[in-house]
């Protein structure tokens, strides 16, 4: 277990199953926000939650809604409130994730960069690896420097599906930043 793993496992008060086209993603909350999007087997997925399964919560009916538009290439960006648990370190490099655009990718280094420590590429590595949030927070969209595709948490084959699925409805889509509330 994590900080963020034990954090995410006391404060999480509801739960979900949501069946996307790339399999069963388990959609968790706390009282402040989406703090787990996890594609069943996932590396680092969390144990079984205590948290009552929800179907009914509103925020993750809308995420799961908003998760829906994304695969049909009607969404360029979500629209729901965080609570991304984790070290300061890992919250900076969820938060460049953020910024990367739908239909860009970028590099370890890249972000390593962005966060002023330009030797920090394994460590940004690590952090990406540990998003709770797959897809909403789009760590599928790093790539190694050389521009190959490296470990993805959901496998290989759901990050090249997720970039395809992107580059596929881009250009029907008006580039936007994800408006998100981070706690």
């Amino acid at each position: 277990m994590s900080y963020a793993t034990d954090t995410l496992r006391s404060h999480c008060t509801a739960q979900m199953r949501y069946a996307s086209p790339l399999g069963s993603l388990l959609l968790a909350r706390t009282a402040r926000g989406l703090a787990g999007a996890w594609f069943e087997a996932q590396k680092h997925h969390p144990a079984a939650l205590a948290a009552p399964v929800r179907d009914d919560d509103p925020l993750l009916r809308r995420a799961a809604a908003q998760l829906a538009a994304y695969f049909e290439g009607d969404a360029a960006s979500f629209d729901l409130p965080l609570d991304l648990l984790g070290t300061p370190f890992q919250v900076g490099v969820w938060r460049e994730l953020l910024a990367i655009e739908r239909g860009r990718t970028c590099s370890y280094g890249d972000i390593a960069r962005k966060l002023g420590s330009p030797t920090a590429g394994r460590a940004v590595g690590a952090a990406v690896g540990r998003n709770p949030v797959s897809v909403i927070v789009p760590c599928h969209r790093v790539l190694g420097s050389d521009g190959a595709l490296t470990g993805y948490a959901g496998g290989l084959e759901r990050k090249t599906a997720l970039l395809r699925l992107e580059a596929a409805h881009g250009g029907r889509q008006r580039a936007a930043k994800a408006q998100m509330e981070i706690h």
